[in-house]
This record gives C-alpha cells, structure tokens and sequence, in this order.
C-alpha cells in the first residue's frame, strides 16, 4: 500500500459566486464534510496548492439513496460527469499544475444531502479505472452495482499503472509483459453495516470508516482476489434491507503501491418505493405466514412427538409447501402473493395426505422418513451456510453443491431407523425451534434465515452458484443462535422425559379400528356384540323422527 502524507497547504476552497448557484463549502484532504446541496445550487471545488509529488486526485460523494452529479464542468455532460448515489472522480495533473476546479450539483431538482472526501495519490500508485472502455468517463474510478431478489453484482474498470505528470501513460492491451497493468491485482473487500439499521447517520459514519485503502482493509473482509485476466466483475448475494459497502483495491505487487476505487453500497432494496421499500420491507402475506408457521413450530418443538398427528401434519405442510412454491415460482410467472398464497393450500393438501397415509397404513417408518428428511435439509443447508459453502469446488459446480447436499440430507434419516422415537423428537425440537426463528426473522431481520434462504434462492437462480454467500453475524444473531439452542434442546429434553415411560409411537387408529370390529364379533360377551350395526342406528333413529306419535290411551298411575 502506498504511504503519502497530507499536506496542509493541500486545501479546498470553495469559490462564492451567488447565492443561488454557488455554496461555499471547505474540506480537508483525507477529511470527510458533510454537504446540502439544494436545487439549482452548485458547488465549486477548487483544489489549490497541490504539491508536485501528487500525481492525480479523485473526488467521492456519497448518499444514502438520492442521486448527485460530479462533474468536470460546471454544465454536466456525457463524458465529463456521473450521475449516482455514490459517485467518484479522478483527475490527472499535469506538469506544474498547482489546483484543479471540480464542480457538485442535484439533479433531480431536490435537496441532496451527502458527504465527501477528496484522496492523492502519487505517480507510483495504480491508477483505477484508466483502462476503461465499457462506461462513459475516460478514466472511471467508480464501482457499478446492480441488484435483484438474487443477487448483487459489482462492476468496474480495469486500472492501469502509474506514472509521472506529463507523461504518456502505459498502453493498456499492447502487451501483457510485467512492465504493463497486467501485473496488477484487484482486492474485492465488502463491509457489512449494522443490522436494521437504516439512518443516514450510520451509513455515512460507515463510508468515513471504509473510504481509503487502510480504512477498508482494516474493517472490512476481502471475500475475493482477481488477476487482470479476470473478469472485472463479483457476485454477491442480495440481503434486502441489510446495508454493505463493496469496494474495490488495485495493488501492484512489483511496487508494492494500491489504490482504491471509489466504494459503492446497497441495501438490495428501494427507499423510493411506497410498497414494499426498505422501510416496508417484509410483505403482509410473509408476516402472516410465518408467524402461523412460528406458533406450529413452537408447539411441535414441545410437544410435536405426543400429538403425533399434529406432528405429521406441520411436516407434511412444511414438505409440499417448499416444494411446489419452488415448482411454481419456475415454472409460472405468477405474483409472489399468490405463488404463496396456492402453496400453503398445497401444502396443507400434503399435510392432510401424510396424516391419513399414516392412519391408514399405520407405517411409522414410512412418516418418519419424511421427517428425517426435513432435519437432513436443515442440517445440510446449516452445514453449507458456513464458510464451506463458499469453496471453488461448490461455486463452480451445480453438480457438486447438489451432490453433496443430498448425501447431507439423506444421510441424516439413517439414524432414524436404528432410533426412531429419539429421532423424531430431536426433529421436533430442531426444526421447531428454527420455524421460531423464522418467525422472528418477519419482523426483525436475522441472518440466521438465510440457512434455508440461499437454498431457496439456489433452487430458484440458474446462475446462483457465482455467488458469495456471505451474510453478517452481528449481535442479533449470536440472540438468535442462543434463542434457536435453548429452545431445541428444552423441547428435546421435555420430550424425552416425559415419553421415556410410554410407546414408542402411538397405534394407528384405523388398525385400531379394524382390531377392535373383530373383537365385537367374536367376543360374544361383549355387550358392544348386540348393538346393531351404525347403518341400522341411524336409520332407525331417523324413522323415529319421521314416524307419527300415536296417542297412548289411558295411563294408569304406577302404584309403588
């Protein structure tokens, strides 16, 4: 990393014209300073008394979600400007040039608020984005971002080395020797802001602390290197409503020297949407839905293995409704809402199938299959949620991800056949209590959700294997994991103690049944034998209804 100290006489002054157009603003260099910026107003940056060592600047601005124009000119246009939420600059100084004039403005006729800091670098640093040809500024230090349910994905410029003011910068695709930029390396660092925390205060307060190379890669994580050979591009995965800072470092191992390119943020999510925004993130359909599967889970995580039919019911649900809402949502272009909304119809369908294939066929293995297939799913997508889900062999490869997925997920219901009471209960209290978490997860955003959600959206995205799952673990979620352990092994307990005395699981009732017309009608004794059959009782309890009462005649008083 390159060393460079600041130098007092490096200041920004700002030139006051009038009211309307100009605004005086001051910054110091390496010193963030928040700025209004109204409409119609502009703001002039003159950066003067620049020191001969410093080979080019770059200007960045960032806002939480409303849109600034820097520009070269004090009229912006294709070429010479950028329109964005976090938007940079950067300018090459020429021999003996002492100030540089760069101009801020709004362009949506709104008053944009943000904050800024301008960065010098010397002629041995790299030089980000100078050997663009894919986005319109000549020298494009900027990172673009684009996001979907999915995914975020990170684009930016290749850089080029450094050189001395003045002098003709080294051709970018003439050779690929060692003396050229293709030595150079691209750091990709993602910094994760606090959870449900959505202030303009703790986004800027972050982008103070991750702005420059060492800011970043003292707090952030760098989740990935590229070579320049490498497609300039990285793959993320979308958490809507969680705020993180990606930024880019361009180090040049011969000289040991970086620089960094202008950082960008997202939360996956809009501020200007009036219907499911980052402020309304969580959709009414969801909250609802969880929040009945949340109470099932905490009932099946105490109680699930002696209401054995509540029990297959809740597993039989859980099964059909993740299966065809992935069915439908690839195979339909239906709303969300209702893909949802037919899913859980479907899946108390297979709810209501699991409880009668068992009442019917009394095959307890046949259920508990089902069952252990459920904790397998949990527990390989909790084992491929960690940082082994992000190796090569599983980005690069479908087949090995799902290959070794279903070997997870199978695996675990081979223990149910050698211990089949203790494994039930141990299913109803893990993935009860993670039913409870998902209910939490509706209202108060959790990373533990996306154990099971990156599954979904795998399930959902062709191209989901790029991706880097990587997701915060802040304070909420270490709550979480504990809520998530004490809940299950309270159920696990509970359910073990107070089953250690009673059958293993309970009789099918249509055996029972069966069973029990065959006592009637070799059991001579019983009194049930006499009874009529159901058919006849009710017939003849429905002509009693119908048939006319006739008068007694006299009635003689009973004599005791």
């Amino acid at each position: 990393m390159s060393r460079w100290t600041w130098c007092p006489l490096l200041l920004l002054v700002v030139c006051e014209v009038q009211a309307q157009v100009e605004n005086r603003v001051i910054f110091l260099p390496g010193t963030f300073q928040n700025v209004s910026v109204s409409q119609n107003e502009t703001v002039q940056a003159v950066v003067s008394r620049i020191p001969p060592e410093v080979a080019f600047i770059t200007l960045q601005f960032h806002t939480q979600h409303r849109n600034a124009t820097l520009s070269y000119t004090r009229m912006p246009g294709l070429g010479s400007s950028l329109t964005a939420v976090d938007s940079g600059l950067l300018s090459a100084l020429q021999p003996g040039q002492a100030s540089l004039s760069l101009f801020l403005s709004s362009p949506d006729n709104e008053t944009v608020a943000g904050t800024g800091v301008i960065l010098p670098y010397s002629s041995t640093d790299p030089v980000p984005g100078a050997c663009n040809t894919e986005f319109n500024l000549e020298i494009d230090p900027n990172v673009y971002i684009h996001y979907n349910l999915y995914e975020t994905t990170i684009r930016f410029a290749p850089a080029n080395l450094g050189s001395e003011r003045g002098a003709t910068p080294p051709a970018c695709d003439q050779s690929t020797a060692t003396n050229t930029r293709w030595r150079l390396n691209y750091d990709i660092y993602q910094y994760f802001l606090p959870e449900n925390d959505l202030s303009e205060r703790s986004l800027f307060s972050s982008i103070q602390t991750v702005a420059d190379i060492q800011g970043m890669m003292e707090n952030g994580k760098r989740v990935m290197t590229l070579s320049s050979s490498d497609m300039t591009m990285a793959v993320f995965n979308s958490i809507p409503g969680q705020g993180v800072i990606y930024s880019v470092i361009v180090r040049d191992p011969l000289l040991n020297t970086s620089a960094s390119y202008v950082p960008v943020h997202t939360y996956a999510c809009s501020f200007n949407s009036t219907l499911d925004g980052c402020q309304t993130l969580g959709k009414i359909s969801t909250k609802i839905f969880f929040t009945i599967t949340g109470l099932a889970g905490l009932f099946v995580c105490f109680f699930g293995h002696r209401f054995f039919k509540c029990e297959m019911f809740c597993m039989g649900f859980s099964f059909a409704t993740f299966f065809f809402f992935v069915l439908m949502t690839r195979t339909t272009g239906l709303n969300y809402n209702i893909c949802l909304a037919v899913s859980a119809v479907i899946g108390v369908v297979g709810g209501v199938l699991l409880v009668m294939s068992w009442w019917r066929f009394g095959s307890v293995m046949a259920c508990i299959v089902v069952v252990g297939l459920m904790l397998g799913f949990l527990t390989a997508s909790t084992v491929l949620a960690t940082p082994l889900g992000d190796l090569d062999v599983f980005r690069r490869s479908d087949v090995v991800f799902w290959v070794t997925f279903c070997c997870i997920m199978i695996a675990v219901p081979l223990f149910f056949v050698r211990w089949p009471r203790e494994g039930n209960i141990i299913t109803c209290g893990v993935v009860g209590a993670y039913a409870v978490i998902l209910a939490v997860n509706a209202y108060i955003y959790t990373s533990l959700s996306y154990i099971t959600m990156n599954i979904l959206k795998r399930f959902l995205n062709n191209n989901y294997s790029t991706v880097f799952t990587d997701v915060p673990f802040q304070t909420i979620d270490y709550v979480m994991i504990t809520v998530w352990v004490v809940l299950g092994v309270c159920g696990i307990v509970l359910q073990l103690y107070r089953e250690r005395s009673r059958p293993f699981f309970p009789p099918s009732p249509y055996l029972m049944w069966l069973q029990e017309r065959e006592r009637r009608r070799t059991n001579v004794l019983d009194p049930s034998h006499h009874f009529p059959p159901l058919p006849s009782r009710l017939l003849a309890r429905a002509r009693q209804l119908t048939k006319k009462t006739e008068p007694a005649g006299e009635h003689t008083p009973l004599l005791l």
